[in-house]
């Protein structure tokens, strides 16, 4: 873990010393909260079959994020179903198309 920065320990040492004031209403409170639970409950298990592969990727990125690797895929499809998912197309330039292409193996059919 990287050490925090001095902006970082500026407001660390705010927190501490008390001098953080929250400019949140109770009824904004209230919302927060009701909708922390809402999220946090966990009623339901789920067993699904993914390629070592693709749950090695999804560990690393869940590493690197610090969080567990189920928290990460609960939070994706969270997200997927409550539409706040963005897929981004990748771009590809002409030289990474030409590229692809110089090194494509050919096969039988395409001989």
């Amino acid at each position: 873990m990287t050490q925090p920065d001095p902006f970082e320990l500026e407001i660390i040492e705010a927190y501490e010393t008390g001098k953080l004031r929250s400019v949140a209403s109770k009824g904004e409170l209230d919302r927060l909260k009701a909708a922390a639970r809402a999220t946090a409950v966990k009623d339901r298990r789920v067993n699904i079959r993914l390629s070592a592969g693709d749950l090695q990727d999804i560990q690393a990125k869940a590493l690197a994020e610090g969080m567990p690797y189920q928290t990460l895929i609960a939070s994706v499809l969270h997200k997927y179903v409550t539409g706040r998912l963005e897929e981004r197309k990748p771009t590809i330039s002409p030289e990474t198309s030409k590229t692809r292409m110089s090194t494509r193996r050919t096969t039988r059919s395409d001989a």
